[in-house]
């Protein structure tokens, strides 16, 4: 980790020519000089598809073709673009940009920001860990399916598995098979009664025994992470080179399956069929908003570590632009997958797209589309590709929401930690695992629910929407003319200032006055859950003004002493020698 030297100077120094914000500039300000010691990805390569991999995720895959469907088809892509370019994009050049010019994590960043609110870094690296809490259940669970898929006949084909229940019903290949509200498919079965037991829980109030078969993947899944972060980016950036490569064979081979079953065409115009009027309704363009924040991830903490170890003259404009819009495109390509499928299962069933593609989220990777699997041609290899893409998918965001708190917390303590990454990120992931126990539960599934609605939702935007207000955009453009010599155009700027932090606020806005009813198999989440899931929420925000607090406590000098202290930030001098990537040193 860097060694880092403080000494006091007058001005900016990262910036050529006279200073922009006179009143930022006209103090004596003490400014911290990275060196040489801090780590590197070894290629280029490796930074693109770590960022790729971690906004790449399992969410692709099924929330954008479901919400696309929902809210108007094709013409839902309009909202969306509109979101992404005003909206994400910025977002996530922002973050770059922060990452590779102070070179830190989310936590020590806040002192060349403003000092007294680092209690941002630590409300984003407590998100970070509830992601951990839950997240990796779901891969365990893709795992037990890729164990599951290794038979000649898949489990969830038949309804002749001593979990099934008398409502299983099986329709694919036979004819006068009635379809009632209480019929249930084998994998449907599979994953609720074997996969999850929820049958044998009665809900949060009792959420059952932990279920060993999905504490050994688990552990399987872990243990992976670990061995892929615990030497830093020059392993973890060996790895993603097939977690984040993989997934793209397996869709290109998903979709040209998917094309050639019967009925496919169906679930292709009901995906982008337009239905104009939808886009006078709000929610289409909250819906639009909310995806693209989630889709590319900013302000999780992920894209300031990941680029925290760039050259500081890496041109993250450019990685902003490809790196965004391949996550958009893979969004785009992965309804087709999805789509072409629903419309098999809705030819098989005769029924309409729309009873087929009623379920959204888990249920549509782990009920939806292994039942049609499990009636193709060559179901078993499908199976297997399919569940290794879902856990290459996983473990890449994983590896990067993890690096995070690493990144993070390493370079806060750097004196106590620099030396000591492998025992650090072993008592990380050891208590990743142990915070996650509760989700292999019975009623696991609840708890997952329970972790993603409240414990990521509404916390990240609007600490994130702290984040975009700290900074200063005439003190931000001079940093990114250091680094890439030239200054951000008028549209980033205008973006930064005004247009992404009215995104952020409408998304918060919108999702708090209109808030949905919770629920997850037919089980309707009680009150009481319902406010510990805000305790849990508000426990990462906390530590915003507890943290402010306690600087203004600790600091000596009068009140306006201390205040002029607490906003004063530090200025970062970067490397000026040439770079291991050979790029050429900062003037």
């Amino acid at each position: 980790m860097p060694h880092q030297e403080q000494v006091m100077v007058h001005g900016n120094l990262c910036a050529p020519g006279p200073p922009n914000n006179a009143g930022y500039n006209s103090n004596p300000v003490p400014v911290i000089i990275q060196t040489e010691s801090r780590d590197k990805w070894s290629k280029k390569m490796d930074f693109l598809l770590s960022v790729i991999g971690f906004a790449v995720d399992l969410g692709n895959v099924w929330r954008f073709p479901y919400i696309c469907y929902q809210n108007g088809g094709g013409a839902f892509l309009i909202p969306y673009v509109l979101m992404a370019v005003f909206g994400g994009v910025p977002l996530f050049y922002m973050e770059l940009a922060l990452g590779q010019f102070h070179r830190t994590g989310a936590i020590s960043i806040w002192k060349h920001i403003c000092p007294i609110f680092k209690g941002i870094g630590f409300a984003i690296c407590i998100i970070a860990l509830y992601v951990s809490f839950y997240y990796n259940t779901i891969i365990a669970w893709a795992l037990f399916y890729f164990y599951s898929s290794f038979s000649s006949t898949l489990p969830w084909t038949n309804c002749d598995n001593e979990w099934n229940t008398e409502n299983c019903t099986n329709y694919f290949g036979k004819d006068n098979v009635t379809w009632t509200n209480y019929s249930r498919s084998p994998a449907e079965e599979f994953y609720t009664r074997n996969v999850l037991a929820v049958h044998e829980s009665s809900g949060l109030g009792h959420v059952g025994y932990i279920r060993w078969q999905l504490l050994l993947c688990l552990f399987l899944i872990f243990t992976i992470v670990y061995f892929s972060l615990w030497k830093g980016v020059k392993t973890s950036g060996k790895v993603v080179w097939v977690t984040a490569t993989l997934p793209y064979v397996v869709l290109l081979i998903l979709m040209i399956r998917g094309a050639t079953l019967p009925g496919a065409w169906k679930g292709v115009v009901f995906y982008l069929n337009p239905k104009w009027e939808k886009l006078q309704e709000t929610s289409v363009w909250v819906d639009a908003a909310a995806q693209i924040f989630f889709s590319l991830g900013p302000g999780f903490g992920v894209l300031l570590a990941l680029s925290s170890y760039n050259p500081f003259n890496n041109n993250c404009y450019r990685d902003a632009i490809v790196t965004s819009l391949v996550n958009c495109l893979t969004s785009f390509v992965s309804g087709f997958v999805i789509f072409t499928v629903l419309g098999y299962m809705a030819e098989q069933r005769n029924v309409n797209v729309e009873d087929v593609a009623r379920d959204k989220g888990p249920s549509l990777l782990f009920i939806t589309y292994p039942e049609a699997i499990a009636n193709m041609v060559g179901s078993t290899f499908f199976a297997i590709i399919f569940f290794v893409m879902m856990i290459t998918l996983g473990l890449d965001s994983t590896f990067g929401g993890l690096e995070a708190i690493i990144t993070a917390v390493m370079d806060e303590y750097p004196d106590t930690l620099s030396h000591r990454r492998e025992l650090f990120v072993l008592g990380l992931v050891v208590v990743c695992f142990l915070g996650s126990l509760s989700t292999l539960t019975n009623g696991g599934a609840y708890v997952v629910k329970l972790l993603e609605e409240f414990g990521v939702g509404s916390s990240i935007k609007a600490v994130f929407n702290c984040d975009n207000k700290c900074y200063g955009i005439n003190r931000f453009s001079n940093d990114i003319k250091s680094m890439l010599g030239y200054t951000p155009g008028l549209y980033w700027k205008v973006c930064w200032v005004a247009i992404s932090p009215a995104f952020l606020a409408y998304i918060i806005i919108s999702s708090l006055m209109n808030p949905q009813l919770l629920t997850l198999f037919d089980y309707e989440f009680p009150d009481w859950s319902i406010t510990v899931g805000y305790i849990i929420g508000a426990s990462s925000f906390i530590w915003i003004p507890i943290y402010m607090v306690y600087k203004l406590v600790w600091t000596p000098g009068s009140l306006k002493q201390r205040l002029a202290v607490c906003l004063r930030p530090e200025r970062t001098l970067p490397d000026i020698h040439t770079d291991s990537m050979g790029l050429s040193p900062v003037p």
